[in-house]
C-alpha cells in the first residue's frame, strides 16, 4: 500500500496556554484533493503552518512524503507548493522579477527555460500581467501571484489556504480547472477553506475541524449520502409542535402544515412516523455540505 502524502498523528499545538490544535490525526493520499474546512479560528492555518514547520508542534508528529516535517523540512519543501491565506511581497518588484526570484530557491528549477515557460503559461491562464509592479496590483491579482508562485516549480503537493479570496467567479472557475489538471498529473492537494460550496465541488474527501479538534473525516459523497437526509413534508392539517422531536432528527422546523429537518438512521422508522400524518407532499434528498457543516457545529 502506498505511503500517504500527508500523515498527522495526534498533532497538537498550543500558544502558551491557548489551544491551537489538539490531537489531529488523519492522512491524505497521493493524487487526491483533500478538503480541510472550518470557520475562521478553527485551527486550519495553524495546522498548515505546523505541517510546513513554520511553527513547531507542542506534541504529536506529522510526515509529508513519509518524511518527518521537522527533521526533513528542507527536503520536503522542495516538492511542496504553498499559498497562504494572505500574501505579502516586495512592492517595488515586478511580477516577473518576483517569480524568477522565487524559482531560484528550488534546486529542481535549474532549467530556467522550463521555469520561464511554466510562468508564462500560468500567468496567461490567470490573466496576470507579469510586467506590472506588485504595488500596483489589486488584492485579487496579488492572490494570482501567490498561486503562480506556489505552482511554479511543479510541486508534488499543493497546500492552499483560503486560495480564492479576491478572485472573481470566472477566475475561480479557471483556478479550479487548473487544480483538477494538476491532480490529473498526480499532484496531491490540501485545500483549506471556509467556503463550503468550493470544497463540495472540488474535493474527494474532507476533514471538518472545530475548536482545534477533528470532528469528521469522510468522502464528500459519504457525508451527504450515508449520514443525513434533508426531509421536507407537507400535511393536510397542522403538524403538532414537537412532532419531529426524537432520535435521528435534528434541525426540525415546523410552520403550520409543513416541516423540514435533517434525518439520520433507519429510513423505515422515519416512514412509520410520517405515515401517521396525512401527507400532501414529501421530499427526501441529500443535504448540501453547508447544512452538514452547521449540524456538526451545533
Amino acid at each position: 500500500m502506498a505511503t500517504p502524502v500527508i500523515t498527522l498523528n495526534k498533532l497538537t499545538k498550543y500558544y502558551g496556554k491557548t489551544r491551537g490544535i489538539l490531537d489531529l490525526s488523519f492522512s491524505v493520499e497521493e493524487g487526491e484533493i483533500f478538503g480541510f474546512i472550518g470557520p475562521n479560528g478553527a485551527g486550519k492555518s495553524t495546522t498548515i503552518r505546523t505541517l510546513l514547520s513554520l511553527i513547531y508542534p507542542t506534541s504529536g508528529s506529522a510526515a509529508i512524503f513519509g518524511l518527518d516535517i521537522i527533521k526533513d523540512r528542507v527536503k520536503i519543501l522542495q516538492d511542496v507548493g504553498y499559498l497562504p491565506s494572505e500574501v505579502f511581497y516586495y512592492d517595488s518588484m515586478r511580477v516577473r522579477e518576483l517569480l524568477r526570484y522565487s524559482a531560484s530557491f528550488y534546486k529542481k528549477t535549474k532549467n530556467m527555460e522550463e521555469c520561464e515557460r511554466r510562468m508564462h503559461e500560468l500567468c496567461e491562464l490567470l490573466e496576470l500581467d507579469i510586467n506590472r509592479k506588485i504595488e500596483d496590483l489589486s488584492y485579487g491579482n496579488r492572490k494570482k501571484v501567490g498561486i503562480v508562485q506556489g505552482m511554479l516549480h511543479s510541486p508534488k503537493l499543493l497546500i492552499l489556504d483560503e486560495p480564492t479570496g479576491g478572485l472573481d467567479p470566472l477566475m475561480q472557475a479557471r483556478f479550479f480547472e487548473l487544480i483538477r489538471r494538476e491532480r490529473e498529473k498526480g499532484v496531491t492537494v490540501l485545500f483549506s477553506s471556509h467556503i463550503l460550496s468550493e470544497v463540495q465541488n472540488l474535493c474527494d474527501r474532507v476533514a471538518i475541524i472545530r475548536d482545534g479538534q477533528l470532528v469528521q473525516v469522510d468522502s464528500i459523497s459519504a457525508l451527504r449520502e450515508n449520514t443525513y437526509k434533508r426531509v421536507y413534508a407537507e400535511a393536510e392539517g397542522e403538524i403538532p409542535a414537537g412532532y419531529f422531536d426524537g432520535d435521528g432528527i435534528t434541525a426540525a422546523e415546523i410552520q403550520g402544515n409543513s416541516a423540514t429537518f435533517l434525518f439520520s438512521g433507519n429510513i423505515n422508522d422515519l416512514l412509520s412516523k410520517l405515515a401517521s400524518l396525512s401527507l400532501t407532499n414529501l421530499i427526501i434528498e441529500e443535504p448540501d455540505l453547508e447544512e452538514l457543516f452547521m449540524h456538526y457545529y451545533r
